[in-house]
C-alpha cells in the first residue's frame, strides 16, 4: 500500500526540527551570550580568630546558599592565602547537603597563617579567599532503610567566591 498522503513526511520533518533546534526559550531566559547566574553561591568566608598572628592556627568556614530547587553536595573547593593556593583542597570533596533555597554553613579544613614558604604578608593583611569550584545535584532518597545519594547533574555557573581579608596582630 502506497501512502499518499505527505502527511507522514511533514510530521518526521517537524519532530527533526523540535529535535535540532531544541526547546523555545522560556520567559526570563537568560539574555544570549550571558552565563547563567550560579544557583550555588559564597556568602561569606568566615576565620577565627579574626586577627590573627604569627603561626597561629585558624579555624575556616564558608556559607553556601543554595539558590537551586534540588538539593548539591559534592563540593569542591580551591582555597588561596594571601595568593597561596592550598594543596589540600586538590583531592578532597565534601559530601554535605546543601538543602534547597537554605544557606549553610560549611566547616573547611583549619590553616595556619604562617607556613614555611607562606610568610606573613609585608603589609600585615592576610587575605583568605574560597572558591567553589564544582559542585552536583544530588537525589537523597531511602531505601530499604538506607539513604541512598544519587548524583543527577553538574551545578553550572561555576566557580563562585568570596574573601575576607584579616588584618595581622604584630
Amino acid at each position: 500500500m502506497q501512502l499518499s498522503s505527505p502527511k507522514p513526511c511533514l510530521f518526521a520533518a517537524a519532530m527533526l526540527a523540535l529535535v535540532v533546534m531544541g526547546p523555545a526559550p522560556t520567559a526570563g531566559a537568560q539574555e544570549e551570550g550571558k552565563p547563567a547566574a550560579p544557583r550555588l553561591s559564597v556568602e561569606g568566608v568566615t576565620v577565627t580568630p579574626s586577627d590573627p598572628g604569627v603561626d597561629t592556627l585558624c579555624k575556616l568556614s564558608v556559607k553556601l546558599k543554595n539558590g537551586g530547587e534540588q538539593t548539591a553536595s559534592l563540593l569542591a573547593f580551591t582555597v588561596a592565602i594571601s595568593g597561596h593556593k592550598l594543596p589540600v583542597y586538590d583531592t578532597e570533596l565534601f559530601a554535605l547537603p546543601l538543602a534547597p533555597g537554605a544557606t549553610t554553613e560549611v566547616p573547611l579544613f583549619n590553616f595556619w597563617s604562617t607556613e614555611t614558604g607562606r610568610p606573613a604578608p609585608g603589609d600585615g593583611n592576610l587575605r583568605v579567599e574560597v572558591s567553589l569550584t564544582e559542585a552536583q545535584w544530588v537525589k537523597i532518597e531511602m531505601e530499604d532503610e538506607v539513604e541512598v545519594w544519587t548524583p543527577v547533574g553538574p551545578v553550572a555557573g561555576l566557580p563562585a567566591a568570596n574573601s575576607v581579608t584579616l588584618k595581622m596582630k604584630k
